[in-house]
């Protein structure tokens, strides 16, 4: 590819998107704070409108560009996949909604198009550090799905390539957008509920354990098999247990429930703590202890502890189930002197602790419903930056620190080590030089690791 750096947006359109963008701002004035994130939801005139690209048109990728085009001030101008047929059954969907995108199954001839803006990446997670950093290089700003990448080194070059570039980066951990996300951290934050000593978080569903044990066959028609592997070893056959929606159960591809789920809770964790830096330590123990007849390699049964200096994060998983805490499949708790907050995407809930002496909750019960969906919001936030290069809510420094937790976590199992220490500084570990080689990725040759 080539490597030199292009600017995809004169400066006269870069001014006329920065100056409507805060012409919308000023719309929202005295809006509650959700109302105020979607004002600007209107049809644009063509000098306000963000022309963005889809890399990975699948699954969530699709979704993400579809929130991004329901705010009215965002066109599809480009669409690629490695499987045509996904391709052209997307490409028919954005017809019908008025946008007529070129179609590329290599994301490389993609990102000559000097119409494109922005990149939405929404590939498997072993596909997110390259096309990322050759989109900033080319001057393009980055929507990338989490985890933000599937090594901590294709995490720290992400965070270079942003800054080297100037590039806005919005990564896909949309409860960072969510309002009832946003008042929870504010009550923990105003020590209204004690001190926050511990945060437990759980997930467990069916899907983490890939579906039945199949035969290999032939390559579907259509689809480039070899990109799609891209710089992960070589596979000389196919698996449909590999491939579409079953990826992430393998280690070259993905990292299980711990960096799907995990991440949207570890992110909840860090910010409820303002933790901006790495953990010192983890101790996790992961097994495959069930479901033998269906296809996985990451771990269906996990438990981990990440102690902190303020407080402790702890993660259990149980794929193959779908029950957890408080009946819930998923969720986190936030642990504090006066009360405990348990959380989900549907709300949350204060449960006070009991005062002996008054005969009293320590602190008011409070149950909160979630009134607003979070994903247009972190889109809305991402067009906006675009325009006014401010930087989003979800920025590439908080996507590699919660990629971080959670990688470190499997390594940990991975590696057997079950309890590592962790030097973030020098970016390695000081206690297994077994698991310092799962740190930087190895590059299936012609693709080459970025240097930035």
């Amino acid at each position: 590819m080539n490597k030199q750096t292009l600017s995809n947006m004169d400066p006269s359109r870069r001014k006329i998107l920065k100056n409507t963008s805060a012409v919308a701002a000023g719309i929202g004035i005295g809006l509650p704070w959700g109302e105020k994130a979607l004002a600007a939801t209107r049809k644009a005139a063509p000098s306000d409108t963000v022309n963005l690209a889809l890399i990975g048109a699948k699954n969530r990728g699709f979704h993400v560009l579809r929130h991004h085009l329901a705010l009215g001030d965002a066109k599809c101008v480009a669409l690629c996949d490695v499987d045509e047929a996904v391709l052209n059954d997307r490409a028919n969907e954005l017809k019908e909604l008025g946008h007529k995108p070129r179609l590329y199954q290599d994301y490389r001839k993609m990102l000559e198009n000097k119409d494109i803006d922005a990149v939405i990446i929404g590939t498997p997670d072993h596909w997110h550090c390259l096309p990322y950093v050759h989109a900033c290089e080319q001057g393009m700003d980055v929507y990338v799905e989490k985890p933000m990448a599937n090594t901590i080194e294709e995490c720290n070059v992400m965070v270079r390539a942003a800054h080297k570039y100037n590039r806005v980066v919005q990564v896909g951990q949309q409860q960072r957008s969510s309002p009832h996300w946003a008042e929870i951290m504010k009550k923990i934050a105003s020590g209204d509920l004690g001190k926050l000593r511990k945060v437990e978080m759980w997930a467990n569903f069916n899907y983490a354990v890939g579906a039945k044990v199949t035969a290999d066959t032939p390559v579907p028609k259509g689809v480039d098999y070899d990109l799609w592997l891209g710089p992960a070893p070589l596979r000389k056959t196919f698996n449909t247990n590999r491939f579409h929606g079953n990826w992430r159960m393998w280690w070259d591809y993905g990292g299980g429930l711990m960096t799907d789920w995990g991440v949207h809770l570890i992110d909840m964790g860090l910010w409820a703590g303002g933790l901006k830096s790495d953990p010192a330590q983890v101790l996790a123990y992961g097994k495959n202890l069930s479901f033998e007849d269906h296809a996985h390699e990451t771990y269906d049964t996990m438990s981990v502890t990440w102690p902190l200096d303020d407080y402790v994060l702890t993660w259990e998983h149980t794929a193959g189930t779908q029950n957890g805490p408080y009946d819930k499949p998923y969720g986190i708790r936030f642990i504090c002197d006066q009360a405990t907050v348990l959380a989900d995407r549907g709300g949350y809930r204060i449960v006070p602790e009991w005062d002996d002496v008054k005969k009293a909750g320590k602190v008011e019960e409070f149950t909160r419903g979630r009134e607003q969906t979070p994903y247009e919001f972190h889109a809305r936030n991402f067009i906006d930056c675009i325009k006014d290069r401010k930087e989003t809510v979800c920025p590439p420094e908080t996507g590699r620190q919660v990629a971080v937790f959670a990688n470190l976590a499997n390594i940990a199992v991975r590696t057997e080590t079950y309890k590592l220490d962790w030097d973030g500084k020098s970016n390695r570990f000081t206690n297994s030089d077994e698991a310092n080689k799962f740190i930087v990725p190895e590059y299936r040759s012609p693709w080459e690791f970025p240097k930035v």
